[in-house]
């Protein structure tokens, strides 16, 4: 198991619940932020964030890098991010192993990438790029799919290892994302683990998803289901204690709902940790 430094167990933070956090300082050790909602020159969102991060722990979280398109990255978005990471001095800083761009437009969507040799410098250097502007190294995170390019000459897991090796990125493990991808695309989820270097592992993700019985599509609005949850178990048996966090996106419960997924979370590192059974 790795000795990784671990922030605990965090939500990320969302409007919806930016007064009663401040009200009542609930029993959460993180907050991680959507960065782009915070790229703005004042007002109501950064305030609430600046008062927030005067308590917690605060991660950027980015969905806007498209770190994999065939477009030059965006020199201004980078400078943003940097600028807020001044701000608030993240404890690290992060977005997805994907593409979300074309030439001039967001897709607002998290394409996957073809996991090829040329794909894999391609994104390297790009990395690089973003690590020498930010100053600090970018932690990648495993999107859901539902397709695989057929040009691909090795998995997703085998690139996002082969990345950290030649850029000195950290990695994002998104259990969920990992079980709706294999369930859509008929793989090992535990081998996608496995395959992952262990000791980059900086962060681990829990969300919900929407089961169609054919495939699963990674919604963020639904509690965390039970597969996900013995995968996250499983995948604390590997790695030792890795800071987690609880990701709702859409049909926000009252907070204490999302609480108690956060204890759960914690029953279950504990009970691994331990030795004995969740």
């Amino acid at each position: 198991m790795s000795k990784r430094k671990t922030l605990g167990f965090g939500l990320g933070l969302r409007s919806e619940y930016y007064q009663q956090i401040l009200e009542q300082r609930p029993a959460v050790d993180w907050f991680e932020i959507i960065s782009e909602n915070y790229l703005v020159g004042g007002g109501k969102a950064l305030y609430f964030l600046d008062a927030i991060g005067e308590q917690y722990p605060l991660v950027m979280h980015g969905v806007s890098l498209s770190i994999g398109g065939s477009h030059n990255l965006d020199m201004g978005y980078l400078r943003q991010l940097k600028q807020l990471a001044d701000r608030i001095q993240p404890q690290w800083v992060s977005d997805h192993l994907c593409w979300s761009r074309g030439n001039a437009h967001q897709l607002h969507d998290l394409l996957p990438l073809p996991f090829t040799q040329e794909s894999l410098l391609h994104v390297a250097a790009r990395v690089r790029l973003v690590q020498d502007v930010l100053e600090r190294p970018i932690v990648l995170e495993n999107v859901s799919s539902y397709v695989q390019w057929k040009t691909s000459s090795m998995s997703e897991s085998q690139f996002l290892s082969e990345l950290s090796f030649l850029t000195g990125c950290e990695l994002l493990l998104d259990v969920n994302n990992v079980y709706v991808s294999a369930r859509n695309q008929d793989f090992d989820p535990w081998q996608f683990i496995l395959e992952l270097p262990h000791e980059r592992i900086r962060q681990i993700h829990l969300a919900g998803h929407s089961d169609y019985g054919q495939y699963l599509i990674d919604t963020h609005d639904q509690p965390i289901a039970d597969p996900v949850w013995s995968l996250y178990s499983k995948t604390l048996s590997y790695l030792g204690p890795t800071s987690t966090l609880i990701e709702r996106d859409d049909q926000f419960p009252p907070l204490e709902e999302l609480l108690s997924e956060l204890a759960h979370a914690r029953a279950i590192a504990k009970s691994v940790i331990s030795g004995a059974t969740p």
